[in-house]
């Protein structure tokens, strides 16, 4: 059965297209792909929300929607973005021409050749540790273990260190190469070159599907893993498609969720900066409560500290400001974090393709102050960089005779 092939944009109107019941209810098992509206025909109309990538979808009766989702940002900017590490800020090469407007087809090849550096200098081995019952001693004898035996006492329960390639680094890399290797959309060529490149993860078990990434700690050991790696496990958290209410559809591919991605960028970037100025950034924390019965939980993108206690609080938006102010949900979440938080001044950071300069909210009645910035995303990555820092020096003016403050109940 022929595949129906779109390509639907980020921004814009979208495009019009006949679907038949079957495709139609492949694209309604993943929620939040696609916005599908009817169209004049009985046709309907496909609009972005907020992804980037490419999915393959299995429909009902066996046949394939492939969804190419484009970014509005060109993808050398938004591999930037992704790139981007507090740790070891690094820059993506630049990607191949023929490659340069697909989002999947660039992180594959990127991958594979950054995957060749790092394993041409050889494989990473560490020690991991080994339970076993050997015929003869190795290690540390499992004392309790042993003796729970009854009879002859061989085998013997054993601990020891082994040696190995076996290692969290290698299986997240080997699994990585893996899925992209079988992803839609990935070249001949680069298929091949990944699938040559784990061909020198010999020893190494892949993770299974489904299965948490493995914990790794930087070190001086593996510091030449750390670019491959977090491309690796980009790769991974991105390939996840759910379908709704845990539908038999099948789906694959890689998908990013931009809000996130310009979330984490803001968090890391400001992070750095701030870093440098004894405030500490933390993103996304759970535990703070907007009443005072603390049942209303509330989880801001970014709070900032200084000496322990909170002094500013930014969240991130994934939308073009196109009006005199912010809306009033986005004004009244913050009035919602600077209340919790015992804050007089809060900041709303939107993507944007133009810089415009901050614009304050004073929220009436209540003495807080929203003020609403705008970072321009085509900036090349050093110009980008450095409208972080002035944001930064822009939101620690305010904080910087911050003291928590009580509101009257």
């Amino acid at each position: 059965m022929t595949g129906l092939v779109l390509t639907v944009p980020e921004t814009g109107p979208g495009l019009v297209r006949e679907l038949t019941g079957d495709q139609l209810a492949g694209l309604l098992a993943v929620p939040g792909l696609v916005r599908l509206s009817p169209a004049a025909g009985g046709r309907w109309r496909l609009r972005g929300n907020q992804r980037a990538g490419l999915v393959r979808l299995r429909t009902p009766s066996g046949g394939t929607v492939q969804l190419h989702l484009r970014p509005k940002l060109p993808v050398r900017d938004l591999l930037f973005l992704l790139s981007y590490s507090s740790d070891d800020p690094w820059r993506p090469e630049p990607v191949d021409a023929a490659e340069s407007d697909e989002l999947l087809p660039a992180v594959a090849d990127l991958l594979a050749r950054t995957a060749r550096r790092t394993l041409d200098a050889g494989v990473l081995h560490g020690y991991r540790t080994v339970e076993e019952d050997l015929p003869l001693i190795r290690g540390r004898i499992r004392t309790a273990d042993q003796l729970r035996r009854v009879g002859l006492p061989l085998p013997v329960a054993v601990r020891y260190d082994d040696h190995t390639p076996d290692i969290a680094e290698n299986r997240v890399l080997l699994t990585a190469l893996g899925l992209t290797a079988r992803l839609p959309g990935v070249s001949v060529r680069t298929r091949q070159a990944l699938h040559h490149l784990a061909g020198h993860l010999v020893g190494v078990r892949p993770l299974h599907p489904g299965a948490p990434l493995p914990r790794w700690t930087p070190n001086r050991l593996n510091s030449r893993y750390a670019r491959v790696l977090r491309l690796a496990e980009l790769v991974l958290s991105a390939r996840s498609v759910q379908p709704e209410g845990g539908s038999p559809v099948a789906a694959e591919g890689f998908l990013l969720h931009l809000p996130d991605v310009f979330e984490r960028f803001l968090t890391v970037s400001l992070g750095d900066v701030l870093a440098r100025r004894g405030v500490r950034c933390a993103g996304q924390e759970g535990h703070h409560r907007l009443d005072e019965a603390r049942r209303v939980r509330l989880r801001p993108d970014i709070v900032l500290y200084r000496a322990g206690r909170p002094v500013s609080v930014v969240d991130a938006k994934y939308v073009f400001l196109d009006r005199a102010a912010p809306s009033t949900d986005h004004l009244g979440q913050l009035l919602g974090y600077c209340t919790a938080l015992g804050l007089p001044h809060g900041h709303l950071v939107y993507a944007a393709t133009t810089q415009d300069g901050p614009t304050d909210h004073v929220i009436r009645r209540a003495g807080i102050t929203v003020t609403a910035h705008t970072l321009d995303l085509a900036l090349p990555p050093d110009a980008l960089l450095s409208a972080v820092t002035d944001l930064a020096d822009r939101i620690t003016a305010t904080a910087a005779d911050t003291r928590p403050t009580v509101h009257p109940g």
